[in-house]
C-alpha cells in the first residue's frame, strides 16, 4: 500500500481524500437512517462490510423500512448494481492476477474507484488510484455507518436533520450525469411515470422494479432516419 501511495501525486491524493470525506458523510446518514427506521445496528454494519454499495444499501433499507418485501429489496439492489458488470470489463487490468486479489478488487469496485482509475492514463497510476481509493473509501464508509448508527439510535426522526433526503439524493446524483443523453432521459421519465402510476396499488418495492420497463423507452436511436429506398433504374 505504501508503494501505491508513492505513485499518486498530491493533487490526486487530495481528490481521493475529498471523495472519502463526502462518502463518510453519506455513510453517517445511511447508518442513522437504518437504525432510526427500526433496524438493529449490526444490520447496516454487516451490509456495509459485505455489500459495500451505497445505492444498493439505501435501496434495501428504504424498501424494507416502508413495508416492502425483503426479496424485492434484494432484487432492486442487484439491479442497481448491474452497472458493475461493464465496470469489470473496463478496469479488469487493474485488479491483478490471482483469484484472491481479483475477489478483493471486485469488492472495492464502486463508482468512485472506477472513475478515478479510468481517469488515469498510465497503468501504474490507474492501479494505484483504484486500490488506494477503494481501500480508503471502504474504511471511511464503514466508520461513517457505525457513527451514524450510534447517533441514529438517539434520534427518533432522521427528518429533523434532513437525513431522510439522503436516499433520493444519492440516487439522483447517480442519475444526473447520464441525463445528458436523450435516450437516458426518455428511459428515466418513462420509469418515473411507471413508478408513480403503480405506487398506489402495489406493495412497496414492486413499483421500483416495474420502473425498469422505462429502459424500453430508451432503446430507440436518436437522429437516425431510415434510408429511402432507391428506385430501380429503368
Amino acid at each position: 500500500m505504501r508503494s501505491l501511495w508513492r505513485t499518486l501525486d498530491r493533487e490526486l491524493a487530495r481528490d481521493i481524500g475529498l471523495v472519502c470525506l463526502a462518502d463518510g458523510v453519506v455513510g453517517i446518514s445511511f447508518g442513522a437512517i437504518a437504525v432510526s427506521s427500526g433496524f438493529p445496528l449490526w444490520l447496516p454494519m454487516l451490509l456495509s462490510l459485505l455489500v459495500f454499495a451505497g445505492a444498493a444499501q439505501f435501496m434495501f433499507v428504504g424498501i424494507v423500512a416502508s413495508g416492502g418485501n425483503p426479496v424485492a429489496a434484494v432484487l432492486a439492489g442487484l439491479l442497481v448494481n448491474a452497472r458493475h458488470v461493464p465496470f469489470g470489463f473496463a478496469i479488469g487490468d487493474v485488479l491483478g492476477r490471482g483469484w484472491a486479489r481479483r475477489m478483493l478488487g471486485s469488492h472495492l469496485m464502486i463508482d468512485e474507484t472506477v472513475a478515478f482509475a479510468l481517469a488515469q492514463q498510465e497503468a501504474d497510476r490507474r492501479r494505484a488510484a483504484y486500490w488506494v481509493c477503494g481501500a480508503a473509501l471502504f474504511v471511511c464508509w464503514n466508520v461513517g455507518v457505525v457513527i451514524g448508527g450510534i447517533g441514529g439510535a438517539a434520534v427518533a426522526d432522521p427528518g429533523v436533520f434532513g437525513l431522510d433526503a439522503a436516499f433520493p439524493a444519492v440516487l439522483l446524483a447517480l442519475l444526473l450525469p447520464s441525463l445528458r443523453d436523450p435516450a437516458s432521459r426518455r428511459a428515466a421519465l418513462a420509469g418515473v411515470a411507471v413508478a408513480l402510476a403503480t405506487a398506489p396499488f402495489l406493495p412497496a418495492g414492486l413499483p421500483v422494479l416495474l420502473a425498469l420497463a422505462g429502459v424500453l423507452a430508451g432503446l430507440g436511436r436518436d437522429g437516425v432516419s431510415p434510408e429511402p429506398k432507391q428506385e430501380a433504374s429503368a
